[in-house]
C-alpha cells in the first residue's frame, strides 16, 4: 500500500502515551516545540490508571541515598535525569496541576483521592494545555532515518491505513512488554533494535513467584505482614525483605517478595535452584520463640489440640498448613506433642521454605527488566548515541527498581529529561 505523507510536519513526535510519553510530551510543547503524540491504545496513561491497585504510588519522597538504594539498574546513567527532575519536582508539578498528595507508609506518595485516574488525567491536561496533539488508535510501525539521522514515522491510523509524519526527533516511550493489555507489547525494542541499539534480555520484575510446595494451596489468599523472607538461590541466602508477603492464584507476591522477584527471576533463568524462607516470627530469635511456647503450653490444658498452640502463634489461615508440614494432627492433644515436635514447629515459624519453580508472567510482572541498553544512550539528554534525532524515555531503557513508586519517578525523571530536547 502506499504510503502518503501527512502535513503538517512536527518539531516532535511522542511515541507512547504513557507516564514518560506524557511527560516527554508536555515537557517538549511547553519549551516551544510543535509535538504530536501517538497512542495505539483507545486513550491515553492505560497503565498509569490501573498501577498500584488503582491507586497510584507515583513516587517515594525518600532522601536521594535511600531512592538510589531501591533502583535495581543503571543509577549512574539514571542520576542526571534524578537531578534534574526528581521526586521533590515531581510531587510539586502533581500539586500544582491540582493533585493533592499523601505520603503513606514507606514513604509513598499517592494522590490523596486514591484514585490513580487523577494522576493520568493531570498528564494528559498538562499535554492539552501546551496544544499537544494527541492521537490515539495509532500504532507506529517504524521510525524513518536518512543516514543517521530521524527523519519521522510510519504509523497506522484508526482506519488501518499506513502514513508517514516528518519530525526531526522522535521519542519512543513505549514502555515494556509488562500488563501488555494496557499496550506495552515491546514495540519499542523493535524500533531501537532495527536502528542499530542493542536490548538486554528483558523478564518480568516485581513479579509472583511460582511455588511448588504442596501446603501453598492451602493458604491462598492469605496476607502475612510484618514477615521476612530471605532469598535462597542454590542453597545460600543473597539477599532478605521485611514487609507484606502474599499468597495468591499466581504464587507468592507482596511487597517484600516483590523486592526479592528480580533476583529470582534471574536465578531461575540460569537454572538455579531458588526457595523463598519465610520467618514468621521476626521479632523473636529461637530461644525467646521457645520460651514464649513453653509459656502457652503451660497455660494450656492437657487435653487441648496442637493447633491451638499453634493459632496462638500464627494467623489461623496457616494452621492446618502447618500442622501438615510438620506431619502432626491438628488434634493431638498438647500433652501428647513431643519434644522433638516442638523443635520442628519453630524451625518452621522461623524458617518455613517454599521452592520456588518459576515466575508469573509479563502478564502480571509490575515492570519490565532489561531494555534499550543504557551505554548507547546520552545521560544527559536522553538522546540515542547511535542515531541524532532519537530519544528514549521510561520503561523501554534498560532501568529498573524496586516496588514503591520508584519506577514512576523514572518515568517522569526520564521523560521530563528528554522532553527538554537538549543539544
Amino acid at each position: 500500500m502506499e504510503e502518503i505523507l501527512e502535513q503538517p510536519t512536527y518539531d516532535v513526535i511522542v511515541i507512547g502515551a504513557g507516564a514518560a510519553g506524557m511527560m516527554a510530551a508536555g515537557t517538549a510543547a511547553k519549551n516551544g516545540a510543535k509535538v504530536l503524540l501517538l497512542e495505539k491504545m483507545e486513550k491515553p496513561a492505560r497503565k498509569v490508571r490501573i498501577t498500584g491497585k488503582g491507586r497510584c504510588n507515583l513516587t517515594n519522597a525518600r532522601g536521594e541515598e535511600e531512592f538510589e538504594a531501591n533502583i535495581r539498574t543503571n543509577y549512574d546513567f539514571l542520576k542526571v535525569a534524578y537531578s534534574e527532575f526528581n521526586n521533590r519536582a515531581t510531587m510539586r508539578f502533581f500539586e500544582r496541576m491540582g493533585v493533592k498528595l499523601v505520603t503513606e507508609r514507606g514513604d509513598r506518595v499517592f494522590p490523596q483521592s486514591g484514585k490513580a485516574a487523577d494522576i493520568a488525567n493531570a498528564l494528559e491536561f498538562y499535554c492539552r494545555d501546551y496544544d499537544v496533539e494527541i492521537r490515539c488508535h495509532t500504532r507506529v510501525s517504524g521510525i524513518i532515518t536518512l543516514g543517521n539521522k530521524v527523519q519521522g514515522v510510519k504509523f497506522f491510523n484508526k482506519r488501518g491505513f499506513e502514513r508517514k509524519i516528518e519530525a526531526a526527533n522522535v521519542i519512543i516511550a513505549t514502555g515494556g512488554v509488562s500488563y501488555p493489555r494496557t499496550g506495552s507489547t515491546g514495540d519499542g525494542y523493535l524500533f531501537a533494535d532495527a536502528l542499530g541499539h542493542h536490548i538486554e534480555d528483558v523478564r518480568p520484575s516485581l513479579t509472583a513467584l511460582v511455588t511448588s510446595h504442596p501446603q501453598a494451596q492451602y493458604i491462598r489468599d492469605v496476607i502475612l505482614r510484618n514477615t521476612t523472607v530471605k532469598l535462597a538461590v542454590d542453597g545460600e541466602i543473597v539477599s532478605e525483605e521485611f514487609g507484606e508477603v502474599t499468597f495468591s492464584d499466581r504464587g507468592i507476591e507482596g511487597a517484600a517478595t516483590l523486592r526479592l522477584s528480580r533476583d529470582a527471576v534471574d536465578a531461575l533463568t540460569e537454572d538455579k535452584s531458588v526457595k523463598l524462607v519465610l520467618d514468621l516470627k521476626p521479632a523473636l530469635d529461637e530461644q525467646t520463640l521457645r520460651e514464649r511456647i513453653k509459656r502457652e503450653t503451660a497455660e494450656m490444658g492437657p487435653e487441648e489440640f496442637f493447633a491451638e498452640l499453634v493459632r496462638r502463634l500464627v494467623p489461623k489461615p496457616l494452621v492446618v498448613p502447618i500442622c501438615k508440614e510438620l506431619d502432626v494432627h491438628s488434634r493431638l492433644y498438647i500433652s501428647k506433642v513431643s519434644d522433638s515436635e516442638f523443635e520442628r514447629l519453630i524451625r518452621v515459624l522461623k524458617g518455613w521454605s517454599f521452592p520456588i519453580s518459576d515466575y508469573a508472567s509479563f502478564d502480571y510482572s509490575i515492570v519490565t527488566a532489561g531494555g534499550v541498553d543504557c551505554s548507547e544512550v546520552n545521560e544527559y539528554t536522553m538522546e540515542s548515541k547511535i542515531v541524532k534525532g532519537l530519544y528514549f524515555a521510561g520503561e523501554v531503557l534498560d532501568i529498573d527498581a524496586n516496588t514503591g513508586g520508584y519506577n514512576l519517578q523514572i518515568a517522569f525523571s526520564t521523560g521530563h529529561l528528554a522532553g527538554l530536547l537538549k543539544k
